[in-house]
């Protein structure tokens, strides 16, 4: 009897064909995702899922799966997946690193500028007939060019929006736990900061760092008050990073001149205090969404399935201390 696969949600269909090549499939070809019921009862009899990041594997839930080898998820993030729980249960957990990299740095800085800028107003201004005559201050918006950009979270994603930042010969300030290696720091140009210097000196502040206990609410009332009131914040890690209530509030009161978001703390919801603000330019969740990179990790995900499946370690494990301990016997 051939393994079985569970997939929760429509992916690109070169994903399913290569593990239907292989394995039984129990395809959810719809964008409605499951329940926590609905993915315990679909997950009876299965080796394997392919989950995206609306999929919640809680402790609850992974308490209740039975001879699962892998959660294989769509996504760079594994924040809707208790890993801890997952190697308790010896079930191993993968991501989709490194594909996505550039396309949400793309998607980042295009926020940026969008908001730096105010394109989505103007565009909205063309389009609804107001347009009547050019003036000197009609859509005055912010210089991107040769201000100072903050990272927080200086990993992968966070360093290629640097790399890009030098083409508008910005001053790159980074924040991590870690410091990069002096390489890199010369490649960039980039200087660390702590946090309190970083939101302190930069025009922009861009987010890149995982959704974990310490960094929930990083972005708050207080490191809000902390920024200039013509800096620009961009968030295109996850939601939960930022409280929304405190920035619709300071983008409201001018303490921030402006937010450009693609992640929101409770998804697809979008606090109300954001939505009639033009300084705010708010994306779909789409840092990634680019035929290629999107089919990429749909590819990616299904090639960490096929390796749990037949023994091998799946290239993008994100508990590895579950397979070194299953080698050492």
């Amino acid at each position: 009897m051939k393994p079985s696969v569970l997939i929760t949600k429509r992916v690109y269909p070169e994903a399913v064909e290569l593990l239907r090549e292989r394995y039984e499939v129990d395809y959810e070809a719809t964008d409605d995702g499951l329940s926590a019921e609905q993915l315990v009862e679909r997950l009876r009899g299965k080796q394997a899922v392919m989950s995206q990041l609306t999929d919640k594997f809680n402790r609850e839930v992974i308490a209740r799966l039975e001879g699962l080898k892998i959660i294989a998820n769509v996504a760079v993030g594994y924040d809707n997946v208790d890993v801890a729980a997952a190697t308790e249960a010896g079930i191993l957990v993968s991501n989709t690193p490194d594909v996505l990299t550039d396309s949400t740095a793309d998607l980042a800085f295009a926020l940026l500028l969008a908001t730096a800028r105010r394109i989505v107003e103007g565009h909205a201004f063309v389009h609804s007939g107001r347009w009547k005559k050019w003036a000197i201050d009609l859509m005055v918006g912010l210089d991107v060019h040769h201000k100072t950009l903050g990272i927080i979270g200086f990993g992968r994603i966070g360093q290629a929006v640097g790399r890009r930042a030098r083409g508008f010969s910005m001053r790159v300030l980074y924040h991590d736990a870690v410091r990069a290696p002096a390489e890199v720091e010369r490649e960039l140009g980039a200087e660390a900061a702590d946090f309190e210097t970083l939101l302190a000196e930069s025009d922009f502040v861009s987010l890149h760092v995982p959704l974990t206990a310490s960094t929930r609410h990083l972005i708050g009332p207080g490191e809000l008050r902390r920024m200039k009131r013509t800096a620009i914040l961009v968030n295109t890690s996850r939601g939960p990073v930022v409280d929304e209530a405190a920035l619709a509030e300071a983008l409201h009161q001018g303490v921030i001149a402006g937010a450009g978001l693609d992640v929101f703390e409770r998804e697809p919801e979008v606090h109300p205090g954001l939505l009639n603000l033009p300084q705010a330019v708010l994306a779909p969740h789409i840092g990634s969404a680019t035929i290629e990179t999107r089919r990429k990790m749909c590819l990616m995900a299904a090639e960490n399935v096929l390796a749990a499946i037949e023994g091998r370690r799946p290239p993008n494990l994100v508990n590895p201390e579950l397979w070194e301990r299953r080698a050492r016997g």
